[in-house]
């Protein structure tokens, strides 16, 4: 029997565990897509104790706290920072085969040294001894990065943040790149009215003009983009319920707009035309400037209203959505790729039913320019588990190329997270193994081990010419 989390973790055969020690296990990191906040790399921040790097903002955590019957109090209430980990401490042990209690265990050994379960009678030790390491120079955010060999980093960004920390970080010399992308998504969500206006009016004030009309809206966010790109941001990503194709005129997205910026209430169907609308004009934008564009889709956000309420978004209230992806999907990519717009593109699906659907879909838009041009991309969310990352790496292989994946991203708030790519690493190399050690392929290590190192860095690389 196998010790837990042992050196050959995941790995459940020889060649597998090879490809893993030798050539996959010490490769660099690019976090090509993450939600870390920039102003606490740019300060280099520290954190008082171990509930604030790893319980604040952790939703995944979260939900698995109040599946475990513990008091919202204690997730994101009042109670102490110590009264918070005690519940965290109580819910890890009923988080078995969940994949949080392979994070849990694979953070507290990868950063902490710590080797014990997380029970609440190791807790208080636990805790102590990680906060006190926490004070330390070793555990500030920036030392956090470079001792995971992280080399990139891709921060989320709305288009209206001056980008300051990114600057401060490049002007300190960092060794660690640390790059926004461009997430539009408030400039589409036409169907929330007042929020929109609000949007509408905070970008005004960047611009040098008024806003009165679409086009005064498309020229103030261009330029936006424009100063995106001049920060170093070749990146956009967008987050959808499905793909936005709906036809439409030049007049009709001007009357939508002038009709909402007036007060006016729209239709689904005029909402659908609007997000259409700037969803491509996003796309026309990435191609020009030869930015890789990012389509997450498949989320149904804030299904629980009570909670939404009081503690507001990103606190573990979505769920996977059965959209239909397929239809939409190939408009929106052939609408671009008939007049040659279509720029690399990465697409990820949150429901596990739309796997084949997606990953078919992308592949349709290969145009031999760039090998790997259209990504299916890594097991994103709730699909972020082994069973989840295991489909995804299946699909991939059967409905595309595997060699060209750009591999694995945290998607994370926290800094506690890069053991994930860990995760996917033991995983991707088992899966090889199996198939080489049954005779599906060949056993050349040289041959294999390169394409893994591909997948687990050196395709990013190239595809995002970091």
């Amino acid at each position: 029997m196998k010790k837990f989390l042992d050196e050959d973790f995941l790995l459940n055969n020889k060649f597998g565990s090879r490809l893993y020690h030798e050539y996959a296990k010490d490769m660099p990191i690019i976090d090509y897509h993450s939600h870390v906040p920039p102003d606490q790399i740019a300060n280099d921040s520290k954190f008082e104790n171990l509930t604030q790097i790893w319980l604040y903002g952790d939703h995944y955590k979260w939900r698995g706290m109040r599946a475990n019957g513990v008091p919202e109090a204690y997730i994101t209430g009042e109670k102490s920072d110590y009264e918070k980990f005690e519940k965290w401490a109580e819910t890890v042990p009923n988080t078995m085969r969940n994949p949080l209690y392979h994070w849990t265990h694979l953070e507290l050994q990868r950063y902490f040294d710590v080797h014990e379960l997380l029970t609440p009678k190791t807790a208080r030790k636990i805790y102590d001894e990680c906060s006190e390491k926490l004070q330390s120079p070793e555990f500030s955010v920036r030392s956090l990065l470079k001792k995971m060999k992280v080399k990139v980093v891709g921060t989320t960004d709305n288009p209206l943040d001056d980008l300051a920390s990114h600057k401060k970080i490049k002007d300190d010399g960092f060794e660690v790149r640390v790059l926004p992308s461009f997430r539009p998504d408030n400039f589409m969500a036409i169907d929330n009215a007042e929020s929109f206006r609000t949007t509408v009016a905070q970008l005004e004030s960047l611009s040098s003009g008024t806003i009165a009309t679409f086009t005064d809206y498309l020229e103030a966010l261009k330029a936006r983009h424009d100063f995106f790109a001049e920060r170093g941001c070749s990146v956009s990503d967008h987050g959808l319920s499905h793909m936005y194709a709906t036809g439409y005129t030049a007049e009709e997205v001007e009357s939508i707009f002038k009709k909402v910026l007036n007060g006016g209430i729209i239709d689904h169907t005029e909402e659908l035309k609007f997000k259409s609308a700037m969803l491509y004009n996003f796309a026309l934008w990435n191609h020009e400037k030869g930015w890789v564009q990012q389509f997450h889709l498949g989320p149904l956000r804030n299904n629980n209203s009570r909670l939404l309420k009081n503690i507001g978004v990103d606190a573990g209230l979505d769920s996977i959505g059965d959209f239909k992806q397929a239809v939409q999907l190939s408009r929106f990519l052939d609408k671009l790729d008939t007049t040659d717009s279509l720029t690399k593109t990465i697409l990820y699906n949150l429901n596990s039913a739309d796997n084949d659907v997606v990953a078919a879909m992308a592949a349709n838009f290969n145009d031999g320019s760039v090998a790997g041009k259209m990504q299916y991309g890594a097991a994103w969310w709730f699909l972020d588990q082994k069973i989840g990352i295991i489909n995804q790496l299946n699909t991939v292989s059967n409905l595309g190329l595997l060699s060209h994946f750009v591999g694995m991203l945290t998607d994370s708030r926290s800094f506690l997270s890069y053991p994930r790519h860990e995760y996917f690493r033991r995983i991707l190399c088992d899966v090889i193994g199996q198939d080489v050690e049954s005779g599906e392929l060949p056993a050349d290590i040289e041959f294999i081990g390169k394409m893994v190192q591909d997948i687990c860095y050196n395709n990013a690389k190239k595809y995002f010419n970091f």
